[in-house]
């Protein structure tokens, strides 16, 4: 019998594992942490949002410039096949007003037990606490809890997650194993990830609060979408949709009357009574809740009038002191270049031995892409290592 190994038991580690079970295979998942999909199971805490329900080309589009060599794979397995299979799992779904795709169960655990029960049923080998330390001579090389071990598998897939929840098992311990064999690894960015601003004091009552309703501009990108004041900047869905085009120099902006134009705003404004302070004329005449009146009184400073107020209300600058830290973020740029890497996912120097998930060089926003991503190219490469076998 063929033996698999497979470093990771994350989404793309798991997914992998499938395809060589059932070509056959002995297959082994070595995963360093003492349980597997940690990550995952973090992600699902919020409610785990599995994929996106739109047409293809749309989803596609949000994989940028790795759109045309990761379509082959989304199109063999993209969101349609992500719902059927967590399904046939048992696990019901509804797609909500956006279009994201979730458990009705609303939980990523459920999903998961399921999942590793059909593995095992399958005959999976899984190995936890084993912590990948060296790559030698087609020797694959752990610490684990009986001491050093060594592998020679007949074909290995490398899922280890990127470089960001270090605590949750991906630290890009890979990078150096990689490069010492000459491959290359471009460097970790990250990605949906929040941004520091160096708020004033009188922020600090605001700090948890989300602002909804507005339009959130970076470069050429204009979203619609709520996001959160914290402590240390700024955080949620609508920033990391634009993370991205921040990180790269953009300036943020915030349209915090969309439905409104300067006109509008503008005549608002006039009816409003002059003896009334900046705040309550904002809160009469354009209903701003407190937060978004914060924003202005810190971001507009010194504080327009009449149409020049309007004019910043619908393009109010955020002064950004740039990115979380890379531990901080939810996903991350960077990883193992698929440059080096064959149609099947197979690195070009090391036969045998294949790539998937957040460990290669592909950056998606979240809202279902990512974790659709990471299954598709999971599954992908156990698929071809499973004729790599043949």
């Amino acid at each position: 019998m063929k033996t698999a190994l497979i470093i990771g038991a994350g989404p793309a580690g798991l997914m992998a594992a499938e395809p060589l079970l059932a070509a056959g295979a002995r297959v082994i998942v070595a995963e360093a942490k003492p349980s597997p999909a940690r990550k995952f199971l973090m992600a699902g805490k919020s409610g785990l949002n599995l994929t996106k329900d739109e047409p293809f080309d749309r989803f596609l589009a949000a994989f940028g410039e790795k759109s045309p060599v990761l379509e082959p794979v989304l199109r063999a397995f993209g969101p349609g096949d992500v719902m059927r299979w967590a399904e046939a799992l048992g696990q019901p779904l509804f797609t909500g007003s956006s279009g994201r795709v979730f458990p009705k169960a609303m939980k990523a655990s459920p999903l998961l037990r399921a999942w590793l029960t059909r593995l095992g049923e399958a005959g999976l080998d899984l190995r936890t606490r084993w912590r990948w330390t060296d790559w030698e001579n087609g020797d694959f090389h752990f610490e684990t809890p009986d001491g050093p071990r060594a592998l020679a598998p007949d074909v290995a897939i490398l899922a280890t997650g990127g470089a960001s929840w270090a605590r949750l098992g991906s630290d890009g311990s890979f990078r150096p194993l990689l490069e010492a064999r000459g491959i290359r690894v471009a460097p970790f960015e990250p990605a949906n990830m929040g941004f520091r601003v160096n708020w004033s004091p009188h922020m600090a009552r605001h700090f948890g609060a989300p602002v909804k309703g507005c339009h959130i501009l970076a470069g050429s990108q204009r979203v619609r979408a709520e996001f959160v004041i914290s402590e240390k900047g700024i955080e949620g869905g609508g920033i990391y949709a634009v993370s991205r085009a921040l990180r790269e120099g953009a300036e943020l902006v915030l349209d915090l009357l969309p439905d409104h134009d300067v006109a509008e705003i503008t005549r608002r404004l006039a009816r409003a009574s002059r003896k009334d302070s900046l705040s309550n004329r904002l809160r009469k005449a354009l209903r701003m809740d407190p937060v978004k009146i914060a924003l202005v009184q810190e971001c507009a400073r010194p504080v327009p009038s009449g149409e020049e107020l309007a004019k910043r209300l619908k393009a109010l600058p955020i002064p950004l002191a740039g990115p979380r830290p890379l531990d901080e973020a939810i996903s991350v740029a960077g990883g193992v270049s698929f440059a080096g890497l064959d149609a099947g996912l197979m690195l070009k120097d090391a036969p045998g031995v294949f790539c998937a998930g957040e460990m290669l060089d592909w950056e998606a926003p979240t809202g279902g892409y990512l974790l659709t991503a990471c299954l598709a190219t999971g599954l992908w490469a156990g698929k071809s290592a499973a004729n790599w076998l043949k």
